[in-house]
C-alpha cells in the first residue's frame, strides 16, 4: 500500500516546527505535578504531529510496515500503560529507554546494509554512532529493569579489574566502530553491536539499586541520543529535535539527581556504591523503641501538624490510597497533614510524586525537599512511610558514612518520629541509620498497607 499524497517537505518541517514547541512546552509543564497531566498530553500530541506528518513525505512509500509495526505497538503497549502497577513504574520506564536504544540499533544496521558500499560520511559516522549508543541502551536498560525487578540483586555486582575490563571493552567498541566505517565491513558492524551490547552490561552490573533514578535518567539520556543520530541517518528533522530534548533532559536529570545524593554521574557510574557499605556501621547506642498502633493513632489523633514521608517501601506494600484515607481522617479532624519528597525516594525520578498522584493526593500538600526541611521543627509527628536512606542523620553527622553529604529530610527535628518499615533491615546504602535509636523515635514494625489500614481503623475511634 503506497501513500495516496505526499506533502511537501517545507509543509512537513513546519509540522515538525509546531511539534517541537509542543514538545518544549509539555517538558515544562512536567515540572510540577498541578500541570503534569496536560504537558505529558501536549508532548503525546506534539509526537503525533510529527509522526503523521513524516507518513506523508514522498519516500514512505509501503504503508504496510507501518500498520503492522502501529498495531504491535498498540497491542503490546496499551496493555502494559493502563495495568503496570505504580511499584513497577520504575521498572517499565527502564524498558522504554531499552526499547528506544534498540530501535537506534535496527535503524543503523538497516541504513548500514543498504547505502554501503560507498555511503556518504555523514550517514556513516552517525549510522555508528547509533550502532554504539543503540546496544548500550538497550542491554543496560534490561539489567537495570532486572535489579527493579529482583530478576537479579540489587546490590552492585562487581569482580576484581571491572573497571579495566569495562574500559577495555567499551575501547574495542569504539575501534570496532571506527574500522566498520573505514572497511564498510557488517561483520564489524555487528562485532560493534556486541561488543556495545556488552558494555552496556558491564557498566549497569556494578550499579546499587539506590543508584537507579540516576541510572534511569541517564539511559533517557542515551537513548535520547540515539534517536538523534537515527534522525541525522534517516534526515529527520523531527527525530533530531525529540532525541535532542529527550538526551538533554535526560543529562540533566542526571546531574541534578548525583546533586541529590551529593555524588558525581562518575562516581555513580564507576563507585559500585552500596558494595562496601554493607559492613558498614554507625555509632549509634541503645536499643530501639517499639510502639504500637494504638499508641500511633493517639499520637496522630491529637497532633496539630503531621508529615508523612514517602518511600520505597510504600511503594512496595502498594499503600498510596491508604495514606491519603488516614490524612483525610487527619484533616478532619483539624490536623495540618504534609507529605515530604525526597527527589530520589523510590526507584525513578519522582516516583513517589507519580505515587501519590496516583491516589489523588492535593498536590499543594507535596513539599519538596528544600521545602519542608525549614518547617520539621514546627512538625508534632513524623510519620516515614518505607524510606530509609534519605531521613539518615549519619548524612550530617558522620563524615566516614558512605552517604555522608547527602541532603536529606530532617525529619529527626521534628518533636516525634514515628518510623514503619517490616524490619531493621538497612537501605540500599547498606548502612545502619541513627535515627531509629533516636529517643523521640518509635519504630511500628509491620507492612505499610497493614499498619496503615489499622490506623485508619484506631484513628477513626479515637
Amino acid at each position: 500500500m503506497t501513500a495516496a499524497f505526499a506533502l511537501s517537505t517545507n509543509v512537513v518541517n513546519a509540522a515538525y516546527v509546531a511539534a517541537a514547541i509542543l514538545f518544549v512546552v509539555g517538558m515544562k509543564l512536567l515540572g510540577s505535578p498541578r500541570t503534569a497531566r496536560v504537558g505529558n498530553l501536549l508532548s503525546a500530541g506534539g509526537m503525533a504531529v510529527a509522526v503523521g506528518f513524516t507518513l506523508t513525505l514522498a519516500d514512505v512509500d509501503d504503508y504496510w510496515f507501518v500498520i503492522a509495526g502501529l498495531a504491535l505497538g498498540t497491542v503490546l503497549g496499551v496493555p502494559a500503560a493502563r495495568f503496570v502497577k505504580m511499584t513497577a513504574m520504575p521498572q517499565m520506564v527502564a524498558l522504554l529507554n531499552g526499547l528506544g536504544g534498540g530501535a537506534a540499533a535496527l535503524v543503523a544496521t538497516a541504513e548500514f546494509h543498504r547505502v554501503t558500499p560507498g555511503a556518504p560520511a555523514d550517514t556513516l559516522v552517525a549510522g555508528l554512532g547509533s550502532a554504539l549508543l543503540g546496544p548500550l541502551t538497550f542491554s543496560g536498560s534490561v539489567v537495570a529493569w532486572s535489579k527493579l525487578q529482583e530478576v537479579i540483586t540489587g546490590r552492585p555486582l562487581v569482580f576484581r579489574g571491572q573497571q579495566l575490563v569495562n574500559g577495555l571493552v567499551l575501547a574495542a567498541a569504539l575501534g570496532l566502530a571506527v574500522a566498520a566505517g573505514v572497511t564498510e565491513s557488517e561483520a564489524l558492524l555487528w562485532a560493534t553491536l556486541g561488543g556495545s551490547l556488552a558494555a552496556g552490561v558491564l557498566l549497569v552490573l556494578p550499579i546499587g539499586g539506590a543508584d537507579m533514578p540516576v541510572v534511569i535518567a541517564l539511559l533517557n539520556a542515551f537513548s535520547g541520543l540515539g534517536g538523534v543520530t537515527t534522525g541525522f541517518i534517516l534526515d529527520n528533522n523531527a527525530l533530531i529535535i525529540g532525541g535532542t530534548l529527550v538526551g538533554a533532559s535526560g543529562t540533566l536529570l542526571s546531574v541534578l539527581m548525583g546533586r541529590a545524593m551529593n555524588r558525581s554521574v562518575p562516581s555513580v557510574l564507576f563507585g559500585s556504591f552500596g558494595h562496601v557499605a554493607a559492613a558498614a556501621t554507625t555509632d549509634a547506642d541503645g536499643a530501639v523503641r517499639t510502639t504500637t498502633a494504638e499508641d500511633v493513632a493517639i499520637m496522630l489523633a491529637y497532633s496539630r501538624r503531621v508529615v508523612f514521608v514517602p518511600g520505597y517501601g510504600l511503594a512496595v506494600a502498594q499503600a498510596q490510597h491508604d495514606v491519603r484515607a488516614l490524612a483525610d481522617l487527619l484533616e478532619e479532624r483539624g490536623v495540618d497533614v504534609r507529605y515530604a519528597i525526597h527527589p530520589v525516594a523510590g526507584r525513578m525520578p519522582g516516583h513517589m510524586n507519580v505515587l501519590l498522584a496516583e491516589a489523588n493526593v492535593p498536590y499543594d500538600q507535596l513539599h519538596e525537599m528544600e521545602r519542608i526541611n525549614p518547617e520539621f521543627p514546627q512538625v508534632d509527628v513524623v510519620v516515614v512511610l518505607g524510606a530509609n536512606d534519605v531521613v539518615n542523620p549519619a548524612a550530617r553527622s558522620q563524615p566516614g558514612s558512605p552517604i555522608y553529604g547527602m541532603p536529606i529530610l530532617d525529619v529527626d527535628r521534628a518533636a516525634a518520629v514515628v518510623v514503619v518499615k517490616r524490619s531493621m533491615s538497612p537501605g540500599f546504602a547498606g548502612i545502619d541509620n541513627p535515627l531509629f535509636y533516636d529517643p523521640k523515635t518509635v519504630m511500628l514494625f509491620a507492612d505499610a498497607k497493614r499498619a496503615l489500614e489499622d490506623l485508619i481503623g484506631l484513628v477513626k475511634a479515637a
